[in-house]
């Protein structure tokens, strides 16, 4: 019974225990694989170990209240902002928190701040109780207020990760802009052709065959298409969204996802915008992270993770060990096939002249507008492309429609 009330205060406190997946041999020499609750790796092999149970590997699953909510950069950019506005003014962390959980908000995040803020109430540093959020704050942002409490400089910190936050936000609110009116107008055209060819189109090609008029080549394939879609319209949009979903499926496949992002790469002109914004969002994050304190092997392994493209970060793991090695990071970053050329000389001449703290911050802001620029440039030539495919269809129903009639015609005079 003391068990099972200590248990639910503590998850009424929001101390919630993460649970571990293992496998472990007993003295029989068996493998055993469950699950457990415990604080750490230390914790699970020590409780183990009191079954009389050795462990041999183990991995962390989430809980029901684990990820319950993944914020967006906007909200992480709001609660950074106010965080460093509170700190600075002397206001506690833990009392700027419970400030912040006063303010309307939606339901699941008041639950995670919640849980964060009674927490720090127990003496846990901000860092560990994000991290025992899992699923809720980014990686980038653990690690730098790791880096922050380890520096004493808590408020600097949290005024970058608000400054990173909002410009990560309005970067994905361009490409967004810049997709939406592409897909609206394609599910309208889509729409449209479809009630053309089976709404409109069979009234005419009834008439056509009703006065005997000839039929040209084009015109017999869009009637064809047309008695097809009319005939079989539930197949064919079952059919439609089956391979949608099993594109959408396979494009998320590690191997497949890898090939597309290396395509986005050498596509004409698409793939050197591409470029652009990637090493944008590189250079951001290095910076943001680097200039908090955290060392370079540290940033450049949660970096990797934010840039987007799962190619470029495949080449992260070579950086790294460049790095280690003792080779400078402009040099270790040279062979990765991804970023802007611009880049890599920008970081040697801030090693040059002692100064890549403030080089990566000015390659961070050059690179921001290199990005915005980038993404408008991918508007202008997204938005003429759909118009000339909807044109050209347009352009076959209405040629496969008059030339009958101009035949009708004639035949007539």
């Amino acid at each position: 019974v003391s068990c099972c009330f200590i248990c639910y205060d503590m998850r009424k406190n929001g101390a919630y225990m993460p649970i571990y997946q293992y496998t472990a041999k007993n003295l029989e020499s068996q493998i055993v694989r469950d699950s457990m609750e415990a604080a750490d790796l230390q914790q699970l092999e020590a409780r183990l170990k009191q079954k009389k149970m050795f462990l041999l590997k183990a991995k962390q699953v989430k809980t029901k209240e684990d990820g319950s909510y993944r914020f967006k950069p906007e909200e992480l950019a709001d609660f950074n902002r106010q965080l460093a506005a509170m700190m600075a003014s002397g206001i506690t962390l833990v009392r700027a928190v419970n400030i912040i959980l006063q303010r309307d908000m939606k339901p699941a995040m008041q639950k995670v701040y919640r849980r964060v803020y009674r927490q720090l109430q127990q003496g846990v540093v901000l860092s560990d109780a994000l991290e025992k959020q899992v699923g809720c704050f980014p990686d980038l942002m653990i690690n730098m207020y790791r880096a922050g409490e380890a520096s004493g400089s808590m408020e600097k910190v949290a005024a970058k990760l608000a400054d990173h936050y909002m410009k990560e936000q309005k970067t994905a609110n361009k490409l967004r802009s810049a997709m939406t009116y592409p897909i609206i107008l394609l599910c309208l055209g889509g729409a449209i052709m479809v009630f053309v060819f089976t709404g409109v189109l069979p009234s005419f090609f009834d008439m056509f065959d009703s006065v005997g008029a000839e039929m040209p080549g084009i015109t017999m394939a869009v009637m064809g298409l047309s008695h097809f879609l009319t005939d079989n319209f539930l197949f064919v949009m079952t059919g439609v969204l089956i391979v949608v979903a099993v594109v959408i499926v396979v494009l998320r496949m590690p191997t497949v996802k890898l090939a597309v992002d290396k395509l986005k790469l050498r596509l004409p002109k698409v793939g050197g915008l591409m470029k652009i914004i990637y090493t944008a969002r590189f250079a951001r994050t290095l910076s943001s992270m680097y200039s908090s304190g955290l060392s370079m092997l540290r940033a450049l392994e949660v970096t990797s993770g934010t840039i987007g493209n799962t190619y470029i970060a495949s080449q992260f793991g070579g950086v790294a060990s460049r790095v280690r090695s003792g080779e400078t990071l402009s040099g270790s970053i040279q062979p990765v096939e991804g970023f802007d050329k611009k880049l890599i000389s920008t970081i040697y001449i801030g090693e040059e002249a002692g100064r890549l703290d403030e080089m990566l911050d000015s390659i961070a802001d050059t690179f921001d507008y290199e990005s915005e620029q980038a993404i408008d440039k991918l508007i202008t030539m997204i938005e003429p492309l759909m118009i000339i495919v909807m044109g050209l269809m347009i352009g076959v129903v209405v040629v496969s429609v008059l030339l009958p009639l101009f035949t009708m015609y004639q035949q007539m005079s």
